[in-house]
């Protein structure tokens, strides 16, 4: 289940991109709220030694013991007492012990707890967003801006970056071309107004000739030149139904090639719908350090699809967005946690951009990151336009 987060906001008159947040966020009342959805018992003593042991792991990445807490600020009863209300709220699933230690750390169900109703997010300071505004220089290409976006976000968490490529059904097709790979692979060349190139993909059942495959070409270029994808699909697959019976077999099984290329394709490692940098970096994160942990995560990321259908699922929210653990609904997150915002231009979502990272995540720094790279993407598009 993703939660949206409200609380980011940003003054538009203010000269580029500064955000205005809402810090009082540690709200008994909102705690309250929070924990009877799930069906917990809190009280305010609960609720400080909880957050105090979640700041604590984030800020050591090591379990924390009762003796440590005891000696905090703002503690004013003894170890033995913690260790009882340490023991409290690991009855209520919110501390877990990793190994026969004394320490606890959190569960994803305390993380929940901690993000919606315990953070302080942290503004992002003027000199980051000043040079992270200058990297998305408007003059570049759209593919340009999203990788640098996909950089941005991955150097500054030292986490994984991720930014889906933006849809562009409603601009118009001034170009295809076709090119023979191995395999009985098709590569399809798409150069859209703006001068914007996608390129796919296709599997087909046999080998097609370099000169077929430009015949095809110039027969789509002179009937569907300035439509737009949606409309050269529709025309495509309306001329399969009328003519499906007169037609040779090769130029049958040619129009459903053309309409292939011209649906949605899947994100695969060969299509390029989503851009990710930084997945390595997931690499020095002790609490993804499980080796099986590892080979499921550079699989998803391999593989894109799971991942860009999760994206796709926020394109719909307004804000950001936090799926902690299993909340993804993909195993391969089951320790990992997924920040994502979407980006637009001229007032239309044109895709999702996040961060993925172990729970242990500082999210009071990387909540604002994510937000401050979606309005600045949306706003270089929007400049371009």
């Amino acid at each position: 289940m993703a939660y949206d987060l409200q609380f980011v906001r940003y003054d538009e008159a203010l000269e580029g991109v500064k955000p205005i947040l809402n810090l009082d966020f540690c709200d008994s009342k909102r705690v309250r709220a929070m924990t009877a959805k799930m069906d917990i018992e809190f009280s305010e003593r609960e609720q400080h030694i909880l957050k105090l042991l979640v700041d604590h792991y984030i800020a050591e990445g090591q379990p924390v013991g009762s003796r440590t807490l005891s000696r905090m600020p703002g503690i004013d009863i003894s170890a033995a007492s913690v260790r009882n209300v340490m023991g409290d709220l690991e009855a209520m699933g919110l501390l877990k012990s990793p190994h026969a230690s004394a320490g606890r750390i959190p569960t994803s169900k305390a993380w929940r707890i901690f993000v919606d109703t315990m953070l302080e997010v942290r503004q992002l300071d003027d000199q980051r967003v000043h040079d992270f505004r200058s990297a998305l220089n408007p003059k570049l290409s759209e593919q340009n801006l999203v990788q640098t976006a996909s950089n941005y976000l991955s150097g500054f968490t030292r986490m994984a970056g991720m930014v889906t490529v933006p849809k562009h059904e409603g601009k118009s097709l001034q170009q295809v071309e076709f090119l023979p790979l191995s395999d009985r692979r098709i590569l399809a060349i798409l150069i859209m107004q703006d001068n914007e190139v996608q390129n796919r993909i296709i599997q087909v059942d046999r080998d097609y000739q370099k000169d077929e495959l430009e015949a095809f070409s110039r027969q789509l270029n002179e009937e569907y030149l300035g439509k737009s994808l949606q409309e050269v699909r529709d025309m495509l697959l309306d001329e399969v139904q009328r003519s499906r019976e007169d037609m040779s077999k090769s130029m049958q099984f040619m129009i459903d090639v053309a309409g292939e290329v011209f649906v949605e394709s899947e994100p695969t490692e060969e299509n390029n719908n989503m851009v990710v940098a930084g997945e390595t970096n997931l690499m020095r994160h002790a609490d993804l350090s499980n080796m099986e942990t590892l080979r499921e995560l550079f699989d998803a990321f391999h593989q894109k699809r799971d991942i860009y259908h999760l994206l796709e699922q926020c394109v719909s929210a307004e804000g950001v967005q936090i799926f902690i653990g299993r909340e993804s609904g993909y195993d391969a997150l089951g320790e990992c946690s997924l920040v994502t915002s979407p980006y637009e231009s001229d007032g239309k979502v044109l895709g999702v951009l996040g961060v993925v990272g172990p729970k242990r995540m500082a999210y009071d720094k990387v909540i604002p990151v994510v937000d401050v790279a979606a309005k600045l993407l949306s706003a270089a598009l929007n400049s371009r336009s």
